[in-house]
C-alpha cells in the first residue's frame, strides 16, 4: 500500500509547541514529515494553565525545519474570535492556504466542582469548546471556498464521568456536539469534521497525578506517538470518516458509538408510568446505535426532524448593558 502523504497541504495544530511527550507536538512532526506545511500554534501558557509548565511553539517549529519540514510558529490564543482569526492568517499569509484544522490546545485543572474557582472554569470553557469553536469558524469560509478541508477535534474520555474532571468533561462533550453539527453542515463543501479522544502519558498526565501503578502504566504502554496516527488519517483526503469520534490509547484505535434504547411508549405518560417501566427504559440490551450526521436518528426524535421545516436565521439584537433582556409582556 501506498503511504498517506500531506505534500503540497497546510495544516494548523493547536497547542503544538508544548514540551515532550505532547500530543500537539507529536501531530504536527508527524504531519511535517509527511508533507505538510505546519502552522505550529501554542500561547506557551502549557496543559497546566499557569505557565509552569512552558510551551514553546518556536522551539518546536524550529525542530521541524531542521528536519527538513516547513513549520511557521504562531503564539496566538484561539480562546478569543480575533485572535483564532490570526491563527488561520498565520497559515493564509505564509502559504496562501489551509487544508487541515487539528484543534488540540487545552488546559486542564483537577478540582472538584465545588472547589473550582470560576476563573478556572471560564479557562476551561474558553480554551477548549470556545477555542474549537472560534479556530472552526475562523477556518470555515476558506475551506468553504476551496471546497475541501479536514477538522480534527480533540474530545477526552472525561465527557463520560471522570472525578475531579466535570468542567473539563463537559468542554469536551460539547466539542463532540459541534464536531457532530459540522459534520452535517460541511458535507455539501468537501469538509469533513471528526473527533478523537486520546489517552496518553502526556506532560499533562505526569504533572496532575502523584508517582503510582497508574502513571507507570502510562509510562510504559502509552506513548503520544501512538496517538498521532489515527489524527494525521482523520486529517488525510482519503479519509471518508465525518462525525466520527474515534479512540486512540496504546496503539488501539477504535470508534466510539452512541445509541439509544427502545423505551417504553404510551401516549397517556405519566410520571408513575416512568417509574413502573423503568427497567425497559433503560434495557440496553434493546440499543440502536445513533447513525451517522445527516441520517434519520431512531426513535421519535426522528420522526419529528423528518418534519423540521427551519425559519430563516435572524441575529440577536445587542444585549442592554444590565446583560438581561425581558421580553415578558406585563399587564
Amino acid at each position: 500500500m501506498s503511504e498517506l502523504r500531506f505534500d503540497g497541504q497546510v495544516a494548523i495544530v493547536t497547542g503544538a509547541g508544548g514540551q515532550n511527550p505532547s500530543l500537539g507536538r507529536c501531530h504536527a512532526t508527524l504531519l511535517a514529515e509527511r508533507g505538510a506545511k505546519v502552522v505550529v500554534n501554542d500561547l506557551g501558557v502549557g496543559p497546566d494553565g499557569r505557565g509552569i509548565l512552558r510551551a514553546n511553539a518556536e522551539q518546536v517549529a524550529n525542530e521541524i525545519r531542521d528536519a527538513g519540514g516547513e513549520a511557521v510558529a504562531d503564539q496566538h490564543s484561539v480562546a478569543e474570535e480575533d485572535s483564532a482569526r490570526q491563527v488561520v492568517a498565520t497559515a493564509l499569509n505564509t502559504w496562501g492556504r489551509l487544508d487541515i484544522l487539528v484543534n488540540n490546545a487545552g488546559v486542564c485543572f483537577m478540582a472538584r466542582f465545588d472547589e473550582i474557582s470560576s476563573d478556572d472554569i471560564r479557562n476551561v470553557i474558553d480554551v477548549h469548546l470556545m477555542g474549537t469553536i472560534w479556530m472552526c469558524r475562523a477556518a470555515w469560509p476558506h475551506m468553504r471556498e476551496a471546497g475541501y478541508g479536514r477538522i480534527v477535534n480533540t474530545t477526552s474520555g472525561a465527557m463520560f464521568g471522570i472525578e475531579n474532571l466535570s468542567i473539563y468533561g463537559a468542554a469536551k462533550s460539547g466539542i463532540f456536539g459541534l464536531t457532530r453539527g459540522l459534520a452535517v453542515e460541511g458535507a455539501e463543501f468537501g469538509i469533513t469534521v471528526n473527533a478523537l479522544g486520546p489517552a496518553a502519558n502526556t506532560t499533562a498526565i505526569r504533572h496532575f497525578n502523584e508517582t503510582s501503578a497508574f502513571t507507570e502504566l502510562m509510562e510504559n504502554h502509552f506513548p503520544t506517538t501512538l496517538i498521532s496516527p489515527a489524527v494525521a488519517y482523520l486529517a488525510h483526503q482519503c479519509c471518508e470518516l465525518s462525525g466520527a469520534n474515534l479512540e486512540a490509547a496504546a496503539g488501539n484505535v477504535g470508534l466510539r458509538v452512541f445509541g439509544q434504547t427502545a423505551g417504553y411508549t404510551d401516549t397517556d405518560l405519566t410520571v408513575e408510568n416512568v417509574r413502573d417501566n423503568l427497567a425497559v427504559i433503560v434495557d440496553k440490551s434493546t440499543a440502536t446505535m445513533f447513525p451517522d450526521p445527516g441520517e434519520v436518528p431512531p426513535g421519535p426524535t426522528g420522526a419529528v426532524q423528518l418534519g423540521a421545516v427551519f425559519k430563516p436565521y435572524q441575529p440577536s439584537e445587542p444585549l442592554p448593558a444590565s446583560g438581561i433582556r425581558y421580553s415578558q409582556e406585563r399587564s
